[in-house]
């Protein structure tokens, strides 16, 4: 098990003064991860310090503009693949199943294929199988990381770190269907309107992936704010 993936929960977490308090031991676990190239665990203890010191306010209005408002670099990872659509709905009843059949249970108010809630849970699993898991959703992470990097953002250090700890990169074919796909701007209204009513679009095989979680596998593979709770999780 990895605490790094907690840690990463952590700075993709809605900045709050409880979880600024927290930011500071997560940067120095990531800065004890060797599975971590130097420049990238450089950059988290950047991030972290920039979220834990800037006003908080304008923390919140950064995170809210760059992963709410802009649906190509929204965390909840099935609306990459799936859009709105029903399949999104039968997609996250198997990943609820995958959590629970590991001894997760998630609260009313969280959606299971939320980037830091599927942190969360690797953070409980081995670190094998939580890699292979990871390397599952790499063409999606992979995909949000070129867009943060075209932003100069730097909380593309997080998806690098993510890259790095991924079991194999994302499926290059699936990864350029998905950067194919429009990079919306929130200031656009109209554009962010007309994206909003486009329906979901297939990428990448369905067969290949994790025996252990072949449901996630096809999920993520298919047509395809809280801090999550770890309620009945294994330590």
């Amino acid at each position: 098990m990895s605490l790094s993936y907690r840690a990463l929960a952590l700075l993709l977490t809605y900045p709050t003064e409880a979880t600024r308090g927290l930011l500071p031991a997560a940067a120095e676990v990531l800065s004890d991860d060797a599975r971590i190239p130097p420049p990238l665990r450089r950059a988290l203890a950047r991030l972290a310090e920039e979220i834990a010191t800037a006003d908080l306010y304008e923390a919140q209005e950064r995170y809210v503009w760059l992963f709410d408002r802009t649906r190509s670099l929204s965390l909840n990872l099935y609306e990459h693949v799936h859009g709105e659509s029903r399949d999104r709905g039968q997609a996250m009843v198997a990943l609820l199943e995958l959590y629970r059949s590991k001894g997760l249970e998630l609260s009313a108010n969280e959606l299971p294929d939320h980037l830091p809630v599927f942190l969360e849970f690797l953070s409980t699993l081995p670190d094998a199988e939580a890699a292979s898991l990871l390397g599952e959703a790499a063409h999606v992470l992979e995909a949000i990381a070129e867009r943060l990097h075209k932003r100069q953002s730097g909380y593309r250090a997080v998806f690098g770190a993510l890259a790095a700890l991924a079991a194999a990169p994302g499926d290059a074919e699936a990864l350029a269907s998905l950067l194919a796909e429009p990079d919306d701007n929130p200031d656009d209204l109209e554009a962010m309107d007309k994206l909003w009513a486009e329906t979901a679009v297939t990428f990448g095989p369905s067969d290949v992936g994790c025996p252990k979680a072949e449901a996630l596998v096809r999920a993520m593979h298919s047509n395809p704010r809280p801090a999550p709770s770890r309620a009945g999780a294994a330590a």
